[in-house]
């Protein structure tokens, strides 16, 4: 089972955010559950197999304010994927920092609404930083949307 996380502080965006991610499991057959991340157990994390944690609106950033709900993901081994702020999420809880970004649009096939990179001494990044993996673990990190214009990232992510 997959374990969506949703991040979004307002209840409409996960209509933007998360739910083009569970249409993607959903036309796949991959069986998931979505959690808030302020209501994620011990249990939840235990049953999933693999977590997405989801992005959020260029504004909705209240999640940073709550980083510590996150700290299991250092004792967590299974694979992780990061979008947008769940990548921001990967790169603080291993002490990254988060910098000014200054790719807005579409560029090289990958369309960028960010304000900010993250960068930790934990992960490797691609040449233009929005996309990271961490060093040991399996966890990856992307700064766009691929429920956008990528789908088979998360369809590719599902099968590794």
């Amino acid at each position: 089972m997959i374990l969506i996380i949703n991040i979004c502080n307002e209840k409409l965006h996960y209509f933007e955010f998360v739910k083009p991610i569970e249409d993607i499991l959903i036309k796949n057959k991959i069986k998931f559950e979505t959690k808030h991340y302020k209501k994620i157990t011990k249990n939840d994390l235990e049953k999933a197999s693999k977590i997405i944690i989801c992005g959020t609106s260029l504004k909705d950033n209240e999640f940073l304010k709550h980083i510590d709900n996150f700290n299991w993901i250092k004792n967590f081994n299974k694979p992780i994927l990061g979008i947008c702020g769940g990548m921001h999420i990967l790169g603080l809880i291993y002490d990254g920092k988060i910098q000014k970004n200054k790719q807005i649009g579409l560029i090289d096939n990958e369309y960028h609404l960010h304000h900010y990179l993250v960068n930790s001494n934990e992960f490797t990044y691609s040449k233009n930083k929005n996309q990271m993996k961490h060093k040991s673990k399996p966890f990856q990190g992307i700064l766009f949307h691929p429920e956008v214009r990528n789908k088979e990232i998360i369809e590719e992510f599902m099968r590794d």
